[in-house]
């Protein structure tokens, strides 16, 4: 990790407005509309007796590793690439891999204080519970970030231009926003798709997310879903990555 690199990146991501919202303040934005409607502060049966603002937490939490991992961070990479940066780059004592370290960092950080900011709301605003098993919600959250920041870097990969980025970004983005309960929570979901929405990233980290803020330890399976799909992106985004 290169120190002025990684100083760089993040003074560059405090000037990008977009991002800043989409990842940082969106989510929990998002989640104090939902918490702002009366009949989502009510109990409700087909949840298991938990509010509906209560299942979003966790769905906020996912949104904003969606947005940095799967939409901004690969649309920046692919963009250094197109203007010749990266290029650049190889050419000087500072390796095209520092730049990518520090993305990691700057996104997956931004990532987890957007999981901060929407518990920090969700605990102050709506008196939601502050996840149990804080050691498996911890576990699972990283798992998660890892997760989200692999498919970004495939995405990247595969991503001549930023225009096709946006473009490959937008159709991962929303059925990974369904598969983490944006528009239906896991717990709201049938048996049968909730079990294939396990096998993807953020159904398997919504799900993990959920037990671990229940007082459980994540299920194995589910952190284990988690933990191939970090390795096999992250190979296939090693493989298929060019620097020009």
């Amino acid at each position: 990790m290169n120190p002025a690199v990684l100083r760089t990146e993040v003074r560059l991501f405090r000037r990008e407005p977009g991002a800043v919202f989409w990842i940082l303040l969106f989510p929990t934005l998002l989640l104090a509309i939902l918490g702002s409607v009366p009949s989502f502060r009510q109990p409700d049966d087909s949840l298991g007796g938990l509010r509906t603002v209560d299942v979003y937490v966790p769905v906020a939490v996912l949104l904003g590793l969606i947005v940095g991992g799967v939409q901004s961070m690969p649309q920046t990479l692919t963009g250094y690439r197109e203007r010749g940066i990266l290029r650049r780059m190889s050419t000087t004592p500072v390796r095209p891999a520092a730049l990518l370290a520090a993305h990691t960092v700057v996104y997956g950080g931004a990532a987890l204080l957007s999981a901060l900011l929407a518990l920090a709301v969700g605990r102050i605003a709506f008196g939601v519970t502050l996840p149990r098993q804080a050691a498996g919600y911890l576990l699972a959250l990283l798992l998660a970030v890892l997760a989200a920041l692999a498919i970004g870097a495939v995405v990247s990969a595969l991503s001549r231009t930023t225009k096709i980025a946006g473009a490959i970004g937008s159709a991962v983005f929303f059925p990974m926003m369904f598969c983490a309960g944006v528009w239906v929570p896991v717990q709201a979901m049938p048996d049968t798709l909730a079990r294939v929405v396990g096998w993807t990233p953020f159904g398997a980290a919504a799900q993990a997310l959920n037990q671990a803020a229940a007082g459980h330890w994540p299920g194995w399976g589910h952190l284990g879903v988690l933990a191939a799909w970090t390795v096999l992106l992250t190979g296939a985004a090693t493989r298929w990555f060019r620097w020009e």
